[in-house]
């Protein structure tokens, strides 16, 4: 199953994907006028669903777009899952500012909303990434919303696939540590366990909180050579959960090592035990 062969939500009603349409003129395909969460799906449930909805009101509101309320959204979700039955692994809400004249101002025509389901991706146990040299605004509008407007990392993962490498790293605009295109970078240095803080422009990644809870890692800012000196490091998202780095760009580390394996069975552990932490 994907999205282009499955069932959707779209504004209110479930579809075939081959059936829905959204305006030619809707500002999320116009302008990436829009916000989105994507969740892995376990036993039907959407894990973390209580964080995620929190998350997409914020972007939303960074935006000021309007959503709907959490039991209507829940109740999209719910329903998409049940339309396409047990395989579905991922879950992707999309809402954009709908349909609206050409250029940056919004219409007034309310918000699209979208809800597409997927198969859960097999990640490898451990990944190679990039070091790109295009940078992470950490003083943008939309710095640490989750917006539609994806095209830089885009760009950045191409650069990255192009190398050999499955995953790209911003650095900020200032030097420091950021996140990747889709994932959130934590290190390991003499034992102790350190990610960028938010002010480095990174997403508030869902499993990133997670792991610093359940882990007790630190956020500290971090200029690039942290990646040279670093004994460890991993990235985490949604649908990878936590995963191991082997290496970034040609340093090579042990993968997964030690800290790494213990936060991955801690995460495996405690999410199993509470779907909606």
């Amino acid at each position: 199953m994907t999205s282009s062969t499955g069932r959707v939500w779209l504004n209110g009603q479930i579809l075939d994907a081959s059936q829905a349409q959204i305006s030619v003129a809707d500002h999320g395909l116009t302008v990436g006028d829009g916000v989105f969460e994507t969740m892995k799906v376990v036993d039907g449930r959407a894990f973390a669903l209580t964080r995620h909805l929190d998350r997409l009101r914020g972007s939303a509101d960074r935006l000021g777009l309007d959503v709907p309320t959490d039991a209507e959204l829940r109740t999209a979700l719910a329903a998409t899952v049940e339309a396409n039955g047990p395989s579905v692994g991922r879950l992707r809400i999309t809402i954009t500012g709908g349909s609206g004249p050409p250029g940056t101002a919004r219409g007034n025509s309310g918000p699209t909303v979208l809800v597409i389901a997927g198969e859960s991706r097999e990640w490898p146990p451990s990944a190679a990434v990039a070091v790109v040299p295009w940078t992470r605004n950490e003083r943008s509008a939309v710095a640490g919303a989750k917006t539609t407007s994806y095209a830089e990392n885009v760009v950045a993962l191409a650069r990255a696939q192009a190398s050999g490498a499955s995953e790209a790293l911003f650095l900020d605009t200032r030097g420091h540590l950021s996140e990747g295109t889709g994932t959130n970078v934590f290190v390991v240095m003499d034992g102790d366990l350190l990610t960028p803080p938010l002010s480095c422009g990174c997403l508030a990644g869902v499993t990133r909180a997670l792991v610093i809870e359940w882990s007790g890692a630190k956020e500290v800012e971090l200029d690039a050579s942290v990646l040279e000196r670093a004994d460890e490091v991993f990235v985490t998202s949604s649908t990878r959960d936590v995963q191991a780095v082997h290496a970034v760009d040609q340093r090579v580390y042990r993968a997964p090592g030690a800290v790494t394996s213990t936060v991955a069975a801690t995460f495996r552990e405690r999410s199993t035990a509470d779907l909606d932490p």
